[in-house]
């Protein structure tokens, strides 16, 4: 009986979110929002309730929505082609990739 409630114990312990994990997720999402302010803020909104500069481009809450921020790690990756002129092919780093999933990530 002892041993029951120590595994229980147990398996809620190692189920908790780390806080170290969680932190560096905070920090991953932060770097994250600057690049896509840095990158993509002239034309989509960044921060949840702004509209976007350029009507046609979906705020950063939408994106998130449309798209689940895993299946975008290879567009990041290999670079983001749409079918107009106006949004530039960005291809980032790896680090970069982690950093921008983690923002959206934030948004859902």
């Amino acid at each position: 009986m002892l041993l029951r409630a120590f595994i229980a114990c147990f398996v809620a312990l190692i189920a908790l979110p780390s806080p170290a994990l969680a932190g560096m997720d905070v920090q991953l999402s932060g770097i994250g929002r600057n690049l896509a302010t840095e990158h993509c803020g002239a034309c989509h909104a960044v921060a949840p309730g702004n509209l976007s500069p350029n009507s046609e481009a979906p705020p950063f809450k939408e994106v998130a929505k449309l798209y689940p921020p895993e299946t975008l790690e290879e567009a990041l990756a290999e670079g983001i082609m749409v079918g107009h002129d106006d949004m530039p092919a960005f291809e980032f780093t790896a680090d970069q990739v982690e950093q921008l999933i983690a923002f959206l990530k934030s948004l859902e």
